[in-house]
């Protein structure tokens, strides 16, 4: 309706934790939030209220609850409710590595006698059309000048480019089964298909190189909460339960979202195939449970991720696992955690993959671990685009070397395998992975071993003493790489 005003959605949170029962000094806003039931209620007790909002979610009868309204309504309830925090809803992303992209279609001579350059490709096993890869083409790399397309079912693309045109760089991003391409320096037209390389689960790459040697248990006895795009199916991976956090989805369908990411943080932590025919994680062994805060295509939010924070306790997770991140610091997440760490669970989270000196949210927030991204040469197969991750190197192994995308800071307390990492994706497929949000399931899958070792620290009270040492376990068994402080913390957990 025209000259309507502008909604927004806010969160309400009492003046410290998440419920009004938790402090005090919060009871005297329990019955305001109680009104706030659940169900059609939502929207009469939210008019009732005087503050012309309406509730579309809530987590207990006396916690969080995510709300719509205006401006002026967001005044109108801080005059009658001053105790509350009214939080704005933020989003987070994935943590996955940035991809190239192209920001200037290059220029196409007029007259040309086509519209585009047709490149195919195919496996370079057996010649079989690979579909559904990304390709982007620079015809000026430095100012970000080219075209880019999706392979069809016959493996070819087109892009915008003249026909005799010389390519600075080409990337391939291929959809699942192959290892991801860099060519550069050639001039089209090409002669023939571009060959990939499919991926051979009996390559060793980064994870199954520091899998070999890890230390610790298998992951019995220890459940692991994968906050995520969610998880699953895949013949590798054992989802044992879940939730979907994400407003206005059914609850129990907890399943990857088609983005594939969350799926592939699951393998990195506990799938349980062999090789050649499967692929095995850190913790095999450890239960995972899959709470998806992403709706597909969209960022989660705040709320949806606290959402989910809430049932991993519930479900009496001793492990959350956040490859997201991005955005300020914002207390419903912050809140979130310091309940999780109160609950004896330990919280671990993806610094973030913008190569800044400044670790993203929530990573940032120091009653979480924030964990960087190293790769190892020699681990990855030549000509892929994963070898332009390399940045700091380590001492004294300089084959060791800090993602080039990795943030830092002094919040870093680990770094983990984060460069061209082969893990699961649906439904029985494989891919090829690099960012932050790969290193970080790495470390959680790491402290699933130290903690199913550890039987004395999984039989403590659920409380903040509990979380604390499971975070002793992890800081006492890691081992510098030589990146210093600000990049790997305490270094990798071997």
């Amino acid at each position: 309706m025209a000259g309507s005003p502008k909604l927004q959605r806010f969160i309400l949170m009492p003046p410290r934790g998440l419920t009004a029962a938790a402090s005090p000094s919060s009871m005297h806003l329990a019955g305001f939030m109680r009104a706030l039931a659940a169900g059609p209620a939502l929207a009469r007790a939210g008019a009732r209220s005087g503050a012309g909002m309406r509730v579309l979610d809530s987590v207990h009868e006396d916690g969080l609850k995510l709300v719509e309204m205006s401006g002026a309504n967001r005044l109108a309830l801080r005059e009658q409710q001053p105790g509350l925090r009214i939080v704005p809803e933020v989003f987070y992303q994935t943590a996955r590595a940035p991809r190239a992209t192209v920001l200037a279609r290059a220029s196409v001579k007029a007259g040309a006698k086509t519209a585009g350059v047709m490149l195919k490709l195919v496996s370079g096993k057996d010649g079989v059309a690979v579909r559904g890869a990304t390709v982007v083409a620079f015809t000026d790399f430095a100012s970000q000048v080219g075209a880019s397309g999706k392979t069809g079912s016959d493996g070819t693309v087109s892009l915008a480019l003249n026909t005799t045109a010389r390519i600075e760089r080409l990337y391939v991003y291929p959809h699942e089964g192959y290892w991801p391409l860099l060519k550069k320096n050639f001039k089209l037209p090409l002669a023939a298909p571009l060959k990939l390389r499919p991926i051979d689960l009996g390559f060793e790459d980064v994870l199954q190189y520091f899998r070999k040697s890890a230390s610790g248990g298998t992951g019995t006895g220890v459940k692991v909460g994968v906050i995520d795009t969610g998880s699953g199916p895949h013949p590798d991976l054992v989802i044992a339960g879940g939730y979907n956090a994400v407003l206005n989805q059914p609850p129990n369908d907890y399943h990857d979202n088609g983005d594939q990411h969350g799926t592939h943080v699951a393998g990195i932590i506990g799938a349980r195939g062999s090789a050649p025919a499967g692929m095995r994680g850190f913790a095999p062994d450890a239960q995972l449970y899959s709470y998806r805060v992403f709706a597909k295509g969209k960022g989660a939010s705040n709320f949806a991720i606290a959402k989910a924070i809430d049932q991993a306790i519930a479900d009496r997770c001793d492990l959350i696992n956040m490859s997201l991140g991005g955005g300020p610091a914002d207390p419903a997440t912050a809140g979130a955690i310091a309940d999780a760490r109160a609950a004896g669970v330990a919280v671990i989270c993806a610094s973030g993959n913008d190569g800044l000196d400044q670790v993203s949210q929530p990573a940032a927030d120091l009653r979480a671990l924030a964990v960087g991204a190293f790769g190892r040469k020699g681990t990855y197969p030549p000509g892929v685009t994963t070898a332009e991750s390399i940045g700091k190197l380590g001492a004294p192994d300089k084959n060791f070397f800090m993602a080039n995308f990795s943030n830092h800071g002094s919040e870093i307390d680990f770094a983990g395998p984060g460069v061209g990492v082969v893990s699961t994706v649906p439904a029985a497929a494989y891919a090829v992975m690099d960012g932050t949000s790969m290193a970080t399931p790495a470390v959680t899958g790491m402290m699933a071993r130290l903690l199913a070792a550890s039987q004395t620290v999984r039989n403590m009270p659920r409380d903040q003493a509990r979380s604390d040492e499971i975070l002793k376990l992890a800081y006492q068994a890691a081992h510098k790489l030589g990146f210093g402080a600000d990049y790997e913390g305490y270094g990798w957990i071997k």
